[in-house]
């Protein structure tokens, strides 16, 4: 008996109270369970079609509860009742759809015919503006210094457009079943918004029900936070993308660019994913610029960097601030790695759920640090 008490003392010791050892065996629980669920994974197939269908029309819906709930929430404050806020908020956006309906799509869809129209004549301009360039001096001097072969090249680029082609002709189906599949969200979203605007503020008490009662203030405060975080980053960006926008358009239309509001749009658009939207979006408009003249490919980036600058200098201090306290370096390779698992979508949310996400990890680690004894302050922070 006393030697079993002894193992007994000796394993709690050497296993259950050594804090490295107990982590490698939760670190080694976590990885059978892993491996048992990813050898099962039929079983969680419901689930993901489940998250799928209903992700995008939850996404788009949060998009538009924080740029509306603000609204909703200061006519309350004006004594007008909350569901008459939404029903006046609803009659507004549909007149403005009416009106875009109206005046702004016509104008789209006239300056993407003519650019589908011209299309083939500006790949025959830029055709010819790559033979002149092969066949240069500069050009022939650089291919004899590389040993390329620079109309080898330009065929096999014009062979790989080519097979792009193709597959993206074979893949209309799909892109249907996408474009359906977004339809169908932006109509579930307005019934969605509304239950959500009329009874957003009962959600966090109706999940709180469900937290053990010691963690319920911290739970609250880590849901207030990301709250915070996420309605100043999706105002903030949505905002700052349509000042961009709107100065964009401006200067094309001061340097005589063609497709202005076409290409306005796509750079308000692209300008909601931070770095990278803004280098797709300049791409276009180069292309656009470089097939009318060289000086208009100057005078293009002259409005470009002045836009960055007017936007880096006192759009986006003024409007975002530092709310979500991420290195750019960060949100660089937050956007790759989102882009490579998730795709498009993953490139839209990941400096939100990015955001979210490191919330809840500082909290949690914040709870370890106040338990751990590993984190004890110094005297000097104690000061």
């Amino acid at each position: 008996m006393n030697s079993l008490h002894m193992w007994s003392g000796r394993f709690k010791k050497f296993f259950l109270d050594n804090k490295f050892v107990l982590f490698l065996l939760i670190l080694l629980l976590v990885g059978l369970n892993i491996l048992v669920f990813m050898q099962a994974s039929f079983i969680f197939t419901p689930i993901i079609v489940l998250i799928e269908t209903i992700a995008l029309p939850l996404i788009l819906t949060g998009v538009v509860y924080y740029l509306l709930n603000p609204v909703v929430d200061f006519l309350e404050r004006k004594k007008v009742k909350r569901i008459y806020s939404i029903l006046l908020l609803y009659i507004i956006i549909i007149g403005l759809i009416t009106i875009s309906i109206v005046s702004v799509i016509p104008l789209l869809r006239e300056q993407i015919m003519s650019l589908v129209d011209n299309f083939p004549r500006y790949v025959y301009i830029v055709e010819d503006q790559i033979k002149q360039m092969i066949g240069s001096k500069f050009f022939n001097q650089v291919q004899q210094t590389l040993n390329i072969n620079l109309t080898d090249l330009a065929s096999k680029l014009s062979d790989q457009a080519s097979t792009i082609l193709n597959s993206t002709f074979t893949g209309v189906g799909t892109f249907i079943g996408a474009v359906t599949e977004v339809f169908i969200s932006i109509v579930t979203v307005p019934f969605i918004l509304f239950y959500l605007l009329k009874d957003g503020k009962k959600l966090p008490l109706f999940i709180l029900k469900y937290v053990p009662t010691r963690l319920r203030e911290q739970t609250y405060e880590v849901m207030a936070e990301m709250n915070h975080r996420l309605s100043s980053y999706i105002r903030g960006q949505i905002i700052v993308s349509f000042c961009i926008g709107c100065l964009l358009f401006i200067g094309y239309l001061i340097i005589g660019l063609n497709y202005a509001s076409l290409l306005a749009l796509v750079a308000a658009c692209t300008s909601i994913v931070p770095y990278l939207g803004p280098t797709i979006a300049i791409t276009p408009a180069i292309i656009i610029a470089l097939v009318t003249s060289p000086f208009m490919l100057i005078k293009l980036i002259i409005v470009w960097t002045v836009v960055q600058l007017i936007e880096g200098k006192f759009i986006s201090p003024q409007i975002m601030g530092k709310n979500l306290h991420i290195h750019p370096v960060t949100i660089i390779f937050v956007l790759l790695t989102s882009a490579k698992l998730f795709g498009v979508v993953g490139v839209i949310v990941a400096i939100p759920g990015y955001a979210v996400l490191k919330v809840i990890v500082t909290h949690v680690f914040e709870a370890f640090r106040q338990r751990s004894t590993l984190y004890q302050k110094t005297d000097e922070e104690q000061v």
